[in-house]
């Protein structure tokens, strides 16, 4: 599926973004993974708005966006390790968590009032060129309610955020579609804490060792997270997610995958026909909110490979499809 890039935005926009943040306000911005709402992250009242606009729980940890890994050693304490990761997968969609910074100028609402944040280089051209326009560190968590399917176009950001956004900057479709790969670098020990498109097994060439991994959900009523995307239930639309699906109603809508589709739904979204898991997380949230519609009684979802990026697949369809 061949998704527009637009390279650049008219200046007067960016001047725009720019602006409003410094008046404590919001915007919502283009990623390569998905949308963000942003906010001056050393802005404790603009922070609180993201977690207003969206009804976040304030138990779940932001990303500070930044332009480079110079920018990002304002904020956190920077490790050998973070250097090796930097220089391999940033600009892109990893995001560390390090130690703050004594005296960081980062809002505590942030890191939930943690000891860590979570930090990244966002690819996109569009951002890249507000964040270096803004010169400074911008919260941004997905452009949309709390615990609902991530935007990646800015028409799913106007669907659900319209009325609270002064600003939607439109940077085309996502081009991975799925939130980054968070790993906790704070520790001797780093930690996968939410699996993305920088898959474990890529993380381990660069590092030459082995990693732990964290996939047990942390429920709500737990202390402050170290990562957004560990909540039980979470991405999800608004009728019901059955995975691994063998058969399928007329009743309900189909997620498919591969060129053996199931037959007998009411509406079918093939997230690759040829099978290329790349393409299908790209096309995830798309299309889960093209599915979601209440005159059918569930989105059923045929398995996906648990391997690469289809392990941050199944990690978003299994929170997806959590008790609520």
């Amino acid at each position: 599926m061949e998704r527009p890039k637009i390279l650049h935005i008219d200046i007067s926009l960016v001047d725009n973004a720019v602006t409003l943040w410094q008046k404590g306000g919001l915007v919502a911005m283009p990623t390569e993974t998905v949308y963000g709402l942003g906010a001056d992250a050393t802005n404790g009242e603009a922070v609180a708005r993201i977690y207003s606009v969206k009804s976040r729980p304030q138990f779940n940890p932001l990303i500070i966006h930044v332009a480079d890994a110079r920018a990002a050693c304002r904020y956190v304490e920077w490790n050998d390790t973070a250097d090796l990761l930097a220089d391999a997968f940033w600009p892109g969609p990893l995001t560390m968590v390090l130690k703050r910074r004594p005296r960081s100028r980062i809002s505590e609402l942030v890191s939930a009032g943690g000891e860590t944040l979570a930090v990244r280089v966002p690819s996109h051209p569009v951002a890249q060129q507000l964040l270096q326009a803004f010169n400074g560190a911008i919260a941004a968590p997905s452009a949309n309610r709390s615990g609902r399917v991530s935007p990646t176009t800015a028409e799913h950001v106007r669907e659900e955020l319209a009325g609270d956004m002064p600003l939607i900057i439109d940077g085309g479709a996502c081009e991975v579609g799925l939130e980054s790969t968070v790993l906790d670098v704070s520790g001797e020990h780093p930690v996968i804490l939410r699996s993305g498109s920088v898959t474990q097994e890529m993380i381990e060439k660069v590092l030459g060792k082995k990693l732990a991994t964290q996939h047990t959900p942390v429920a709500p009523n737990n202390a402050a997270h170290k990562s957004p995307g560990q909540l039980e239930s979470h991405y999800a639309p608004s009728i019901q997610v059955r995975l691994n699906a063998s058969n399928v109603a007329a009743d309900e809508a189909l997620l498919a995958f591969g060129a053996a589709p199931l037959t007998g739904a009411g509406k079918t979204l093939n997230l690759s026909p040829s099978g290329n898991l790349i393409e299908a997380a790209a096309n995830l949230f798309a299309y889960m909110r093209a599915l979601d519609d209440t005159k059918f009684r569930a989105i059923a979802v045929m398995p996906i490979p648990n391997e690469g990026i289809g392990i941050a697949i199944n990690d978003r369809l299994q929170r997806a499809g959590a008790p609520r």
